[in-house]
């Protein structure tokens, strides 16, 4: 029997046991990413794993990114051909800046009690837990998986999270992952420089890329 509606999405949801999240500008979406978030799903058996692009980073100037439409598209490209990769729209509907406590509070309210939640993100930004919005409330709703590249030092990881040093193992967690050299930043300047950029990312999003003209030093002046 199909179910419709908001029945239909209270029993998807009530399937759905250990749920990972994964924010970010992506801008654009690579392979470190996608890497990032297969091994999470894999290691800690994920039922599945939601792409949440920011909406307004409180960290960043919104002059600075690609209009959210070209991030969010980008996105679902890079997932579509993976069954477990779900994109959502949250943060790029809600107004305002795009606070991971926010975000994972509205999660929580949608799949309940029932549900362990993993936010996704990288190692270096982890460091800086403590400077996060309600990173009390935020612990409180899900775990962290601080995923790292090869030869990153997380040995100052006590020093940096302070307090929250005692969570680690409990609530915040570490994650290798090779593919994390790729950076979204590096595939921006080669753009810009007119490199390759083939093989850091899928190929659907470097031909968006591409027909979009993103990256290139024209089309952000025009940009403003």
């Amino acid at each position: 029997m199909l179910l419709w509606g908001r029945e239909a999405g209270k029993r998807m949801q009530a399937r759905v046991r250990r749920l990972g999240i994964m924010g970010g500008t992506f801008d654009p979406i690579h392979y470190g990413h996608l890497v990032t978030a297969e091994t999470a799903r894999t290691e800690l058996a994920l039922d599945k794993v939601v792409f949440i692009p920011s909406g307004r980073p409180p960290h960043k100037k919104v002059r600075d990114i690609s209009p959210a439409r070209h991030r969010y598209l980008m996105t679902v490209l890079a997932v579509a051909t993976n069954s477990w990769f779900e994109v959502s729209r949250t943060e790029l509907d809600r107004p305002g800046y795009s606070y991971t406590v926010d975000t994972v509070a509205e999660f929580r309210r949608g799949y309940g009690g029932g549900t362990d939640i993993f936010f996704i993100t990288g190692a270096d930004a982890c460091l800086e837990i403590l400077t996060w919005k309600g990173v009390d409330e935020l612990l409180a709703n899900c775990y962290i998986i601080a995923a790292s590249r090869p030869g990153f030092s997380l040995t100052d990881m006590g020093q940096r999270l302070g307090s929250l040093v005692s969570l680690v193992g409990e609530r915040i967690f570490t994650l290798e992952v090779p593919a994390l050299a790729i950076s979204s930043t590096d595939i921006r300047r080669r753009v810009e420089r007119g490199k390759s950029i083939k093989y850091l990312l899928p190929e659907a999003v470097e031909q968006y890329i591409k027909k979009n003209s993103l990256y290139c030093l024209q089309a952000n002046d025009e940009e403003g």
